[in-house]
């Protein structure tokens, strides 16, 4: 055979952006979002908006491979941004809308963003920010604020370098003429990695990573046409897990939601038929610990995807009791959000309750678009047996893992160490395939001598009636090197003492799994819902040795 021709003909660069020409010509009339009593656009609709703002930010001087960041919450806006930016030729930054003016104005100047889009009612925040890029002689981006008008009146009185919204977005040429990406490896997107390690790092996507992990997601989502999807996970966080993109591939409707609450999911779900939705296991809990009050009968059974952490069995367990279908994924930002997922198998469906949810807490196979996931020694790289015991780390390879940290070639290179990314996550495989997570690498419990995976203390700790949350952390001892610290938030109205709850966890784990400590508080957690383990760590060596 002669060579391959490539032409026009036969090759385009894949980008999401794609998805979005296509469901404004295929899905023209069909409802894209939902958002609140009044905004509802069409496909059709949404594409113009998206063409509009992306000529309006040409006009502002946005050029190829330059940074656009935002910070808002679920609202419509950060739906439109997520094509429009692209569609300019920039890149996206979606901050997550939990950091303070000092990480924000670190994250800007790391980014080196030159327009940022922020929600009016996180701007108080985004203004502290540029104060502190002023003072440190910083050239500041342009600022362009998010108002709704059903919730609050337009910003008066803004600097004239800023923008409104609407303003912006009413202002540019609906004949734009997109600028798609040169190559497929061009930056998309920019993801700073959600804190529970203290400094984030920022994670470049590029449009064939993120074209890929969209069809990936909503295949392991289950989605077929039309889906109708509650935003529960922050757009911010991975974009979505790429489903922003996907929902216009499918012809989809996004039902955006500015705060996450179980009397919200409920009303959302009951009046606008949401047939999928995802989330941290935190918002699990959150759903099954519920007032009495806000929980309705769910109208039809609707799919639900949760990653951030192992999900406890019993909270997957209360879930399907109330009528959700629970499915497992897990992934990292540096693997576009969802790199497995737990593929159900029909055979399973016969076994008692108890042994399925187990199986479902599993963090399972590789999806379609990963080239492979395997559980190896992190200094050998040999694979580990498959016997559900050898525990190894977690490592990823295929066109759906990052592209780089951006500004840091040397934590790049650290990651992709033997060609596969290190997750830092340890994990057995079982002798099926499937994968389980064990514990962070930096959170396993060495204690004379034995390795104690926090991920079991707790799901044990969970299964303890008065326990609403739990997060196990190491402790310093000066006989046993580290002991496990337990920190339990209780069910409202319970009582028990710290003894109790040590006496529950020695009869159902091995005595020296069991933790020694018990500090009852709330639990620090990223708006994603990941519990933030460093702060306990902090908190559990300040306590020093317990004798």
């Amino acid at each position: 055979m002669e060579g391959f021709l490539k032409c026009s003909a036969n090759f385009e660069p894949l980008t999401p952006l794609s998805f979005l020409d296509r469901a404004a010509n295929v899905f023209r009339d069909r409802t894209s979002v939902i958002y609140g009593e009044k905004l509802k656009y069409n496909w059709e609709q949404t594409h113009n908006r998206c063409v509009k703002l992306a000529s309006a930010l040409v006009h502002l001087g946005i050029s190829h491979g330059d940074v656009v960041a935002t910070l808002a919450p679920n609202v419509p806006a950060m739906q439109e941004l997520h094509f429009a930016v692209p569609m300019a030729g920039a890149v996206l930054c979606t901050l997550n809308t939990r950091h303070d003016s000092a990480m924000l104005s670190i994250l800007l100047m790391h980014s080196e963003a030159k327009v940022i889009f922020v929600d009016q009612k996180l701007l108080e925040i985004a203004q502290g920010a540029l104060a502190l890029l002023a003072d440190k002689k910083q050239n500041l981006p342009l600022l362009v604020v998010i108002c709704q008008a059903d919730e609050s009146p337009a910003v008066e009185n803004l600097n004239p370098r800023d923008h409104d919204y609407e303003s912006l977005l009413g202002s540019g040429d609906s004949n734009f003429a997109i600028r798609w990406p040169r190559t497929e490896f061009d930056p998309i997107s920019i993801n700073y990695t959600s804190g529970t390690t203290s400094r984030p790092k920022g994670v470049v996507y590029s449009h064939r990573g993120a074209y890929l992990n969209t069809i990936a997601t909503f295949l392991l989502h289950e989605m077929s046409l039309f889906p109708v999807y509650l935003w529960t996970v922050p757009m911010f966080h991975c974009n979505g897990w790429c489903m922003v993109w996907g929902l216009a591939a499918l012809g989809g409707t996004n039902v955006c939601l500015r705060n996450v609450s179980p009397k919200g999911i409920f009303e959302n779900i009951s009046l606008h038929k949401v047939t999928h939705m995802g989330g941290a296991p935190t918002v699990l809990n959150m759903i099954v610990n519920s007032p009495t009050c806000d929980l309705k009968p769910l109208p039809h059974k609707v799919k639900m995807m949760t990653g951030g952490s192992p999900p406890p069995p019993q909270v997957i367990a209360k879930m399907e009791k109330l009528g959700f279908g629970v499915n497992h994924l897990y992934g990292l930002t540096e693997t576009y959000g969802p790199g497995t997922y737990c593929l159900w198998k029909p055979e399973w469906d016969s076994l008692p309750p108890d042994e399925k949810f187990i199986l479902k807490a599993r963090q399972g196979v590789q999806h379609l678009c990963l080239k492979e996931v395997d559980i190896r020694d992190s200094t050998t790289m040999e694979k580990v047996p498959a016997d559900g015991k050898t525990i190894g780390e977690i490592m990823f390879r295929g066109n759906t893992v990052m592209s780089e940290y951006l500004n840091d070639t040397k934590a790049t290179e650290e990651a992709f160490k033997g060609g596969w990314f290190h997750s830092g996550d340890l994990a057995v495989k079982h002798p099926d395939g499937y994968i389980e997570v064990k514990d962070r690498l930096k959170d396993i419990i060495i204690s004379g001598g034995e390795n104690i995976s926090t991920v079991e203390v707790e799901r044990v700790l969970y299964s303890h009636p008065a326990v609403v949350e739990a997060a196990v952390v190491a402790r310093p001892d000066n006989h046993w090197g580290q002991t496990p610290c337990a920190f339990v938030k209780l069910k409202e109205g319970s009582s028990v003492d710290d003894q109790e709850i040590i006496n529950f966890c020695r009869d159902n784990l091995p005595h020296y799994m069991a933790p020694r400590t018990v500090i009852f508080e709330d639990i620090p957690k990223t708006s994603t819902g990941k519990i933030q383990k460093f702060i306990l760590r902090e908190k559990a060596n300040a306590l020093g040795s317990l004798f």
